[in-house]
């Protein structure tokens, strides 16, 4: 759900269900590293409450449309690392494999 201003669409506080520190703060690092962000910021209203708020300030751009760029970032990113690591335990369950191969009599 997001809570800005109709005359202001580069500054708003987008509430997100179901979400804690995890999200929260990666999409904050992946938001303030943009040209485009001059604040990023979250809040968790309550601890018993599975949900964020996200501030989000921008030098003009939309902040719904900036959000969302940094959510499709922070997806490409874990692929990377996902596959990254997939490659990194592949590369060495080969290894292992054909050491035991060089072992055997």
């Amino acid at each position: 759900m997001e809570h800005g201003s109709y005359q202001n669409p580069s500054a708003s506080t987008f509430s997100i269900t179901e979400e804690d520190h995890t999200l929260a703060n990666s999409l904050r690092l992946v938001l303030n590293k943009d040209p485009r962000v001059s604040f990023c910021g979250y809040s968790i209203p309550h601890p018993s409450e599975a949900r964020v708020n996200v501030r989000v300030q921008t030098t003009g751009d939309p902040a719904g449309e900036v959000l969302k760029d940094g959510c499709q970032n922070l997806i490409n990113m874990c692929e990377h690392v996902r596959k990254t690591f997939d490659d990194a335990v592949d590369k060495f369950k080969n290894s292992k494999a054909s050491d035991s191969m060089e072992d055997s009599p």
